[in-house]
């Protein structure tokens, strides 16, 4: 049976087919050529559109009003001038029509050949964490493509990678930390070791986001930071973690620095803070910032267990009670904080319970800086004394509703010789210095999302607050300003920042007996009556014909008190004289002597 042909309109359809693709594509491009520097400019437009949203939202919220009115004060200018708005037009086309230009891609999209072989290397050295024997389809394996794994990367101008993207399996293990921190590990040798890159990973996409963190700043000096009663600035961080920056001084120059705020009072979740570290990684350093920022609405009391003068230029300042670096005076001073503690305790609970405000005595912070007090628990134990981190339990319980802050700084090895209620109530944790990944997450309690690398500059490290994330932390630069080997700018900066010197209260002086140790004190003739102490009260006169008591050498003096224990070694007087010993805070309080005494 023969075959019908076809009718003519669909043998030549095709063909007609054929010829109107053409006629619409020549169509096409020749109404682009003829609209092209539309097209340009339309794009322009948008790209500037783009970028101008993009630096609205950027710049910080207090700042939006000025540019806001820059933005108006522009405008209004141009509409007022000659001519204005017509080469406000030009200009804005002009620039649309750069902006909006084709971009032709470069010879050098692609990675050249020890960029490929970087690649690669990096791609054969992750095939063992990636890979397993049942995938049918590996995406790492042995002599692979690795386009396929990274499809995103970039390099610096020194040929190493600033930024990469991986794929990986979604049978990895990427929720287990151990299993990440080989990876990132890996990727952190591979790709160039002494930077400290920033690891994100995408469970649900299965990718892995690595970035090249820059350096923080470490020439920004101690200075008085734009902040509120309560907030104290640790560093500075990255400006992705934290959403406030703060206006500082270099120099001439002024600059926005975003800072780890951390925040004390009776509110806060974090009342209390461990900082550790290497010698010389800058725990001093941070705890000089602290003071000299909590002495502009508080008190401080300081414990230098280092015995190195780090404190020196605070002694005897407006707002610090003490600066103690014996024993003796350790102990004194943390009794002394642990019963006002409880004072302001029982002040505050006793002002609630009436319907009144706490008193303003109550009101005014009190901080504890430590700075290393595992050396007075060596000193405590081998003298016979209780150890002085045991009077920081009511300090740490029960600081928080006091207004009271215990700030503890000291070593990385010796984490383990801080007393339990020191690692159990300071939430606010800080690490400088060069650190491993387990010192970091043992200090911290989480491990950090960036690298730790060997060489880091003073005052270099990381910082959490309560659960929060881990921030990169540089504390301002404070130096002691009494070391000959500080820079003299540093130095003027900490020394403008001190508080003045404490004025002496009126009719305060010295006693004689602590000025002439040693000397005997003259014995009053008969008829002669004693000199008047500071009491009110006139002394007792013997009667006429009594004989003076005088001390004999080796006999105890009967020295009567009121209150408090009986001062050793005391000399006679009219009024006793402690000895060198010291005594519990507070001091015993000393009356003149009654008749039936003398009697």
């Amino acid at each position: 049976m023969a075959r019908r042909p076809l009718p003519r309109i669909l043998s030549s359809g095709s063909a007609q087919l054929a010829r109107s693709r053409e006629l619409a594509r020549t169509a096409a491009d020749g109404a682009t050529d003829v609209l092209h520097p539309l097209i340009t400019i339309m794009r322009g437009l948008r790209r500037l559109a783009a970028a101008g949203r993009r630096r609205w939202t950027e710049t910080p919220k207090e700042r939006r009003g000025a540019l806001l009115f820059l933005v108006a004060s522009v405008v209004l200018v141009v509409a007022l001038v000659p001519y204005g708005p017509l080469l406000a037009g030009i200009t804005l086309m002009a620039a649309a029509a750069w902006q909006g230009r084709d971009r032709a891609a470069s010879a050098s999209d692609g990675p050249d050949e020890s960029q490929s072989q970087r690649l690669k290397s990096l791609y054969e050295a992750l095939v063992p964490y990636f890979s397993a024997a049942e995938d049918p389809e590996p995406l790492y394996s042995h002599g692979g493509a690795w386009d396929k794994a990274f499809p995103t990367y970039a390099f610096d101008g020194d040929g190493r990678i600033s930024q990469l993207v991986v794929r990986y399996p979604a049978y990895f293990t990427d929720g287990e930390a151990e299993a990440r921190a080989r990876i990132e590990h890996v990727l952190a040798a591979k790709s160039g070791r002494g930077r400290e890159y920033h690891f994100t990973w995408d469970e649900e996409g299965n990718q892995l986001t690595v970035g090249v963190l820059l350096p923080l700043p470490v020439d920004i000096a101690a200075q008085r930071f734009v902040t509120t009663p309560g907030e104290t600035v640790l560093g500075f961080t990255d400006p992705t973690r934290v959403q406030r920056t703060l206006p500082l001084t270099h120099g001439e120059r002024r600059r926005d620095v975003p800072p780890v705020i951390w925040r004390t009072g009776p509110r806060s979740t974090e009342p209390h803070l461990l900082a550790l570290g290497q010698p010389g990684s800058g725990t001093s350093t941070l705890l000089r910032s602290i003071a000299l920022q909590a002495l502009r609405h508080g008190d401080v009391v300081i414990i230098d267990g280092g015995g190195t003068g780090e404190y020196a230029c605070l002694t005897g300042r407006d707002g610090v009670l003490a600066v103690e670096a014996g024993l003796a005076g350790v102990t004194a001073s943390l009794e002394w904080a642990a019963t006002e503690t409880e004072r302001r305790l029982t002040s505050a609970n006793r002002a609630h319970q009436a319907g009144h405000p706490p008193p303003d005595d109550t009101k005014r912070p009190l901080w504890i800086l430590l700075d290393r007090p595992t050396a007075f628990t060596h000193l405590a134990a081998a003298d016979g004394r209780k150890d002085p981190q045991s009077l920081l339990q009511v300090p740490l319980r029960h600081g928080r509703p006091a207004n009271v802050t215990v700030v503890v700084a000291d070593q990385l090895d010796s984490m383990d010789a801080l007393s339990d209620p020191v690692r159990r109530h300071t939430r606010a944790r800080v690490v400088l210095g060069p650190a491993t990944t387990d010192q970091l997450e043992s200090g911290l309690g989480a491990p950090p999302h960036t690298t730790p690398i060997d060489q880091l500059p003073p005052g270099r490290g990381y910082a959490r607050l309560g659960m929060g994330p881990v921030h990169r932390l540089q504390v301002p630069a404070t130096p002691n300003p009494y070391d000959d080997a500080t820079p003299d700018a540093l130095c003027q900066a900490v020394l403008d920042l001190l508080p003045p010197r404490t004025a002496p209260a009126d009719g305060e002086t010295i006693p004689e007996q602590d000025q002439s140790a040693g000397e005997p004190e003259p014995v009053p003739t008969a008829g002669e009556s004693e000199p008047v102490t500071t009491s009110g009260e006139p002394e007792r006169v013997p009667a006429s014909g009594e004989p003076e008591r005088v001390p004999v050498a080796g006999e105890p003096e009967r020295v009567p008190v009121a209150v408090g224990p009986v001062a050793p070694e005391a000399k006679p007087g009219p009024v006793p004289v402690l000895g060198q010993d010291p005594l519990p805070h507070p001091a015993p309080v000393l009356t003149k002597p009654s008749e039936a005494d003398h009697s």
